[in-house]
């Protein structure tokens, strides 16, 4: 069996980090399903602003839509730039920072146990170990 080469280890970690934000953005607009449906957290806008302001309760509703509206951009933004593999170091420290940003309020808010159930900090240490890599297979960073 031809081992996995660091290069193509890159390249599963961007397109598995990519495809994992843009899935919770998709879910932030109830392209997984309604509200209540099986394995939809949010399912609506509302419901990811009002998860927002949970997690963030020092600061009002207003700027709760936001700070929701920034992290939506930003995991857009950088799950994109990972999947086609475009600045990949900073998209992927973006990432590791944004993950990060999510952990502590998730610990504080909600619970110590929360970034664990909902592997917050194994994307964080991922993005942090593929910012490290100075190449990945199939990057638009190759050119």
């Amino acid at each position: 069996m031809k081992n996995i080469s660091i290069p193509q280890a890159g390249l599963i970690l961007r397109i598995v980090l990519g495809i994992t934000m843009l899935s919770a953005v998709a879910d932030r607009f109830g392209l997984w399903g309604a509200p209540g449906d099986p394995g939809v957290a949010w399912g609506n806008w509302e419901n990811f602003i009002t998860y927002t302001h949970t997690l963030n309760p020092f600061v009002s509703t207003s700027v709760a839509g936001i700070l929701g509206a920034l992290a939506t951009f930003f995991e857009i933004t950088f799950g994109v730039s990972l999947i086609i593999g475009f600045k990949t170091k900073y998209a992927a420290l973006g990432t590791a920072g944004l993950m990060l940003l999510f952990a502590i309020s998730m610990a504080v808010s909600v619970a110590v146990k929360a970034p664990f159930d909902y592997s917050v900090l194994t994307s964080a240490a991922a993005a942090l170990l593929l910012s490290t890599i100075s190449r990945t297979s199939f990057a638009v960073d190759n050119k």
